[in-house]
């Protein structure tokens, strides 16, 4: 499937503000600004981008702790995304939840979870409750290579497979749980090879090539429009910091293969292709970049001047409506 220069342009300025978005963030928790813990992105762009961009906002999606990507590429508000990460009343969750907690139901994001794996049952069930409403919606789940050795992920693919539930699992394989290799610790070797035996169709494919990842992702989505039951997605990729922002955790991953897998940075792969093309010059590439360095700026901007919750807030929103 071609885009269009229109389309190529987007995936591109998606990719460039969760890459910008996530760059802010870290250099403000390095400058002692922000508490908590942050699990940056960078580096895995081109999935939350590649994928999302063929869902509607009715469309359902769950992230998991490293999850401002999957937010932004849904289209999550960025002032709110910022007054949460810092704190603040006018975040999405009203500075309660911080980094990994970010939720917008009216964009189909249904939040993320510190909890390795966690959000595989829920992504079941609202894949679930799509198939009950009969809008010929669906529902895409992301999570590391990690979750792959919990249970949960091996009960939402029977359940998915079972109920031919329209859910799109996104497996982001960065190659690492904190600093265990997936080689050490995962006896099924390839991952790809654990929805086959529920009879999910699957596909494997480089998580650093967002076009890659869009065609894989419109195949996929295709079929689940289609009611023809789950798909499974494996992208390999890497993030480029450690497992969460910090100045004391040691990073145990081999530089040379941290070096490595810089230099296939899929934004700056993508940027080449484009000007290769001609679908951007380089002065086009620098107006995004501008474009896009304002946006997350005024979106700090915004955190900054929000308040702080008050102390009486902590009893609000305790119970549902």
């Amino acid at each position: 499937m071609l885009l269009e220069s229109q389309s190529l342009i987007e995936l591109y300025t998606t990719m460039l503000t969760i890459r910008r978005f996530e760059e802010r963030v870290a250099a403000e928790f390095h400058a002692g600004n922000l508490f908590g813990f942050i699990h940056s992105y960078i580096g895995q762009e081109a999935i939350a981008t590649g994928v999302c961009r063929h869902l509607d906002p009715e469309d359902r999606i769950v992230s998991h702790h490293r999850g401002h990507g999957h937010c932004i590429a849904k289209g999550a508000d960025l002032n709110r995304m910022m007054a949460e990460i810092q704190g603040k009343k006018t975040g999405y969750c009203k500075g309660k939840g911080g980094s990994m907690h970010i939720a917008d139901f009216s964009i189909g994001m249904l939040g993320a979870d510190g909890i390795v794996g966690a959000g595989l049952p829920i992504a079941t069930g609202a894949a679930l409750a799509a198939q009950l409403e009969g809008e010929n919606r669906i529902t895409a789940v992301f999570f590391g290579d990690g979750a792959c050795q919990e249970g949960e992920f091996h009960e939402a693919l029977n359940l998915a497979a079972i109920w031919k539930l329209p859910l799109l699992f996104v497996c982001e394989n960065n190659h690492y749980g904190v600093n265990t290799t997936r080689e050490y610790s995962l006896a099924a070797d390839e991952i790809v090879r654990i929805p086959k035996a529920y009879h999910i169709p699957t596909h494997a494919v480089h998580g650093n090539d967002v076009e890659a990842v869009h065609r894989a992702a419109g195949e996929a989505v295709a079929a689940l429009r289609g009611g023809d039951g789950p798909r499974f997605l494996e992208c390999e990729t890497y993030r480029w910091h450690k497992h969460f922002l910090s100045d004391t955790l040691e990073d145990l991953r081999p530089r040379e293969e941290i070096e490595s897998w810089a230099q296939k940075c899929p934004i700056a792969a993508f940027a080449a292709k484009l000007v290769e093309r001609g679908v951007l010059t380089q002065m086009d590439l620098e107006r995004i970049d501008s474009g896009v360095l304002r946006e997350v700026e005024e979106a700090y901007q915004y955190a900054l001047d929000s308040p702080y919750p008050e102390p009486e807030d902590a009893l609000e929103d305790v119970y549902a409506p």
